[in-house]
């Protein structure tokens, strides 16, 4: 991987986005099948679910990558010493990365994309939800990858059954780190697990808060972009929290939720707003469990809150460390927000659905990492790199 120059990744990036909208009829076929077997209710059902429009911005976001500078071999610094040793920090590739995740079948094409621009080799490992589509997918890459004479098991993907997952979680020596994208169960089991360096992609419990001199229309038209655009998503809104000068303004704030039918699940003070101005079939009085929940679906919890310090206890209380929002119209209380939030991505006057890495202008992402060791947010180039020191000199030796 590391011989390959620039522009015949760059190459075979963008015709690989040609051929899979060229085979996007036999992509969809495989993936009909996959369909076939969850039911529509499923939360993951969306995420597994390919069409030709999303075949289409898959292959753009591949053309994105192609489009963008490769980190590889960039001068991170550089000095020389007293002695005239010249020293170097430049990006490497992090070798082979693996990658464990569930129902995504365009999580195989970014992941692939990414690696390969950096120089890594990819080693996949999908859910059994996906077995047909990742497969499909993996077959048109490969045969991109042969058709210019380079080694298709650059991207490797492994069978579907546990007994796999098993394997590339001991794979000590092979695989150099470990990447698990999907659930907090798989995220859990595999930092327990593995015996390769893992770099967690955190689920996304999600918080806006809405703040005392918050703009209505504004949170109106955030609040219901976050929660809706797309539920299964790691950056939907789970939770709203709303200072208590604004509980008159509940029920408007709101409004745009019930035409999307999202069930509610509030607290006492909200729940006294709502009981009237809310369809009652969508609303309910929540339980404790409601809170630090990613719902992943049609449902929201809703709090009201003293002031914004409360807010920012709870967050800490619940939060994943994924993606958190203000809306306010309040310098001070933004700043504070911005500050002391303790997540990979902090919003303000934002929807949280922009916790991506295409929205990023990174071109596409691996996942998004909670976690704050290596890398932060969405991964892209740059954190499917590590770095190494070149050292050069004219016979320098150390004293004793």
């Amino acid at each position: 991987m590391v011989s390959l120059n620039k522009e015949t990744i760059n190459l075979l990036l963008n015709k690989l986005a040609d051929a899979l909208i060229e085979q996007s009829e036999f992509i969809l076929v495989e993936n009909q099948k996959d369909l076939e077997r969850m039911p529509e209710s499923d939360p993951k059902y969306d995420r597994l679910k390919l069409t030709e429009q999303r075949i289409k911005d898959i292959a753009a976001d591949v053309k994105n990558v192609a489009l963008l500078n490769s980190p590889l071999g960039d001068l991170i610094h550089e000095k020389t010493l007293p002695n005239n040793l010249n020293i170097k920090k430049v990006r490497v590739p992090l070798g082979v990365v693996g990658v464990i995740y569930e129902a995504r079948p365009n999580v195989t094409v970014d992941v692939f994309a990414l690696c390969f621009k950096t120089g890594n080799v990819a080693v996949l490992k999908g859910g059994s939800d996906a077995e047909y589509s990742n497969a499909a997918i993996c077959k048109v890459i490969q045969e991109v990858l042969a058709k210019h004479q380079i080694n298709p098991n650059v991207l490797t993907l492994l069978p579907a059954d546990r007994s796999a997952t098993e394997a590339l979680l001991n794979a000590v020596n092979d695989v150099d780190v470990l990447i698990p994208r999907g659930s907090q169960s798989l995220i859990n089991y595999v930092r327990e697990n593995s015996k390769i360096p893992v770099i967690e992609t955190g689920a996304g419990i999600v918080h806006t808060f809405f703040d005392a001199s918050a703009n209505l229309e504004k949170g109106q038209l955030i609040i219901a972009n976050a929660k809706t655009r797309r539920v299964s998503v790691c950056n939907a809104l789970d939770c709203v929290l709303i200072h208590q000068e604004r509980t008159k303004d509940i029920a408007t704030l709101l409004s745009p939720l019930a035409e999307k039918e999202v069930e509610i699940y509030a607290d006492e003070r909200s729940y006294a707003t709502l009981k009237d101005n809310y369809p009652e079939s969508l609303l309910h009085q929540a339980q404790p469990e409601h809170f630090g929940t990613e719902f992943l679906s049609l449902k929201l919890a809703v709090k009201v809150v003293n002031d914004v310090n409360e807010a920012l206890d709870h967050i800490a209380t619940y939060s994943s460390k994924h993606s958190e929002a203000i809306i306010s119209e309040d310098a001070e209380n933004i700043a504070l927000f911005l500050n002391q939030v303790d997540a990979a991505a902090v919003y303000a006057n934002v929807s949280t659905a922009f916790t991506d890495g295409a929205q990023f202008g990174l071109g596409a992402e691996i996942g998004i990492s909670t976690q704050k060791l290596h890398a932060r947010g969405p991964m892209a180039l740059e954190e499917l790199t590590s770095y190494k020191w070149l050292v050069t000199g004219d016979g320098q030796v150390r004293n004793p």
